[in-house]
């Protein structure tokens, strides 16, 4: 039954929807890699809990554009 319905859909929506979802794939593995790296917590528990279509992940790579590894003592 879904796959009826995702038949009737144009071709260019469903590349957009493949390819918005890819987008929103990498920017939140980028942005949780970061978050983990930088160590922080609270960052990576909100990226790997909500799914905001890629909104949140981008706040996170905006907010901290700082070097992803901090500096060993």
């Amino acid at each position: 039954m879904i796959m009826e319905s995702l038949s009737n859909l144009p071709v260019w929506l469903i590349i957009l929807l493949a390819v918005l979802a890819l987008f929103d794939s990498v920017m939140k593995l980028i942005a949780l890699w970061r978050a983990a790296r930088n160590n922080h917590l609270t960052w990576f528990i909100f990226l790997a809990i909500f799914n905001t279509i890629g909104i949140l992940p981008i706040v996170y790579l905006v907010l901290n554009k700082q070097k992803a590894f901090p500096e060993a003592d």
